[in-house]
């Protein structure tokens, strides 16, 4: 078996290509002698083809194990002395425990099985659901407090960005004329935005206590996705995620859409900053119009959903709703902290007709009332209940639940954390068949890893670009649907071999970036479907000598899954 640890994973459903990249700096390759060793212990081929990497059949196979019957809607729902309804398949109380972290959480961490029975199901989920109540990690508030970039205003980023452009081109100048090299203008761009930003990510994602927060806030971007790659948005990426997202992902929906709407970083990657009436020039007298890009992806991916009712003509009503909504200058950036300006001279103020609606030209009220539209219409609701039900529940989620959902989301208007506490109080959320069912992306299994192991990086720049090896780099999805969360998206044999490789390095304790030893095996045990493996998975780790065992439990079709 030839290992090719060149070969990163692909996010297919999000239209991004397979991402290349080289993780010889990362500190926990394996030179392939030693990886085929770990690989032929007694049936370690066969496993490998058991999470899903051995061939297309077996992919095949395990694709199709997603599709299930929808869960009754008739299953019993009573409540009794405080204990969770239970769905078609019964879980026992630790397979309850077990599944609860999984969803939750990025992963469970030692002790947490045993923490949570104290706590008690019910007790533990009404803390997560409310954030503010849990006393926040040490290490979480020192990352946040040394990151700047989080609550710095996007004025006040724009300009240090168009000042670092300024800079950028004296540096190429130099670099022409050979006073400068390329490897100064990366590094200043890396100071002035991405990796700071992509530790204190994961330093949140490993270390949290309010870990739903997290978990919402991770989907919510996704739903939302701008992406770092596209010019200002290297700037304004980790402002957007802490003020129009964290605040708001258990909150109302509504606030958060207008959050988002407004956003420079938003108005700037879905270029409506672009889009003006007809006949409107810039100012080098360069004719510029509408661009309906970000209506488009306000109806499709934020609110309505792809088969949400909606025809091309609502969304070129909507992009005239839209013109004039847009960057602010320098001096009116300032004063409003850099958030979108309304100009009224680049806004169509004729009437439109959206979704049957009339919308008087009003100017920047007409973007209020069509966002007030939008968030309340039904397809929204269905489209936000399916989401949810598929990031928590299943890749094909039972109708039963996403109807549910959608009837909560609209007798609350839009509240975030009743629908989330309906989805944890359904049958179909505890039902069997969907534990430790779904496959974890990249970015997921990677912090799962640290959690279970009970490891920290003491450098992260190799977990981001492990990450980018795996085709999910943090914030890096170009596309504005964002990272999918589906198998389909991330089971690849490529792709499953270098987490393979990942976990000998963390599990064997080996890689040159870790703060500490992880675990041993036994303590980890507990974090990985609350112990409980298949005899073929236990068959094998039993085979392995010690020092790999937690290797094989990180890298085993179980630890894959959540």
């Amino acid at each position: 078996m030839k290992v090719n640890l060149q070969n990163g994973g692909s996010n297919r459903g999000s239209g991004r290509g397979s991402n290349r990249g080289s993780n010889r700096r990362s500190g926990h390759v394996l030179s392939n002698k030693k990886l085929m060793a770990i690989l032929s212990i007694a049936g370690m081929v066969a496993y490998v083809g058991a999470i899903g990497g051995g061939s297309t059949a077996v992919q095949a196979a395990s694709h199709k194990r997603l599709v299930r019957p929808s869960s009754s809607s008739s299953a019993t729902e009573e409540r009794s002395g405080g204990e969770i309804s239970r769905g078609p398949q019964t879980m026992t109380a630790d397979q309850q425990i077990a599944h609860l972290l999984n969803r939750v959480t990025f992963g469970a961490r030692p002790g947490d099985l045993e923490a949570v029975k104290a706590e008690g199901i019910r007790n533990y989920l009404a803390s997560q659901l409310d954030p503010s109540s849990i006393a926040e990690s040490p290490a979480v508030i020192e990352k946040v407090k040394n990151t700047p970039q989080l609550e710095t205003s996007p004025a006040t980023l724009i300009a240090q960005f168009r000042e670092y452009q300024k800079e950028n081109q004296e540096r190429k100048r130099r670099a022409k004329d050979g006073e400068a090299n390329p490897a100064e203008m990366r590094e200043n761009l890396k100071k002035l935005t991405g990796q700071a930003l992509v530790e204190t990510r994961l330093v949140r994602a490993i270390d949290s206590k309010r870990q739903l927060q997290e978990v919402m806030t991770d989907f919510w971007y996704n739903h939302f996705n701008i992406s770092i790659d596209k010019g200002l948005d290297h700037a304004l990426v980790g402002a957007y995620e802490e003020q129009a997202i964290r605040p708001f992902a258990l909150g109302r929906f509504r606030d958060l859409l207008g959050a988002t709407c407004h956003h420079p970083a938003m108005l700037f990657y879905l270029d409506n900053w672009q889009n003006s009436k007809p006949g409107t020039m810039d100012r080098k007298g360069k004719e510029i119009g509408i661009n309906e890009n970000y209506a488009r992806e306000l109806m499709e991916l934020h609110t309505l959903g792809v088969d949400g009712g909606y025809s091309q003509k609502d969304v070129q009503e909507l992009a005239r709703v839209l013109t004039g909504l847009g960057l602010a200058g320098p001096r009116v950036a300032q004063a409003n902290g850099g958030w979108g300006y309304f100009n009224q001279q680049h806004h169509d103020f004729g009437d439109k007709v959206i979704l049957g609606q009339q919308i008087k030209g009003s100017g920047e009220e007409e973007i209020e009332q069509c966002l007030d539209m939008l968030a309340k219409h039904p397809s929204t609701a269905h489209h936000i209940a399916y989401q949810l039900a598929q990031y928590f529940v299943a890749d094909n989620p039972p109708k039963s639940l996403v109807d549910r959902l959608a009837a909560k989301f609209s007798q609350t208007d839009g509240n975030i954390k009743a629908v989330m506490s309906t989805l944890f109080d359904s049958s179909e959320f505890w039902d069997g068949r969907y534990n430790n069912d779904k496959y974890k992306s990249p970015f997921r299994y990677t912090v799962s890893v640290f959690r279970a192991t009970g490891t920290e990086p003491s450098d992260y720049f190799p977990v981001a670009q492990f990450l980018r090896l795996q085709g999910q780099p943090v914030y890096g999805c170009l596309t504005p649907d964002g990272y999918k969360n589906t198998q389909s998206a991330w089971l690849n044999p490529d792709a499953l071999m270098n987490r393979i490789n990942f976990a000998t390095g963390i599990g064997t304790g080996k890689a040159k970036f870790l703060s500490d030893q992880p675990v041993d095996f036994k303590t980890a045990l507990d974090t990985v479907n609350g112990g409980k493996l298949s005899p073929h998975t236990e068959a094998v780790i039993a085979k392995a000598p010690d020092p790999l065992k937690l290797s094989l439990l990180i890298g085993s079709p179980e630890f894959m899954r959540y």
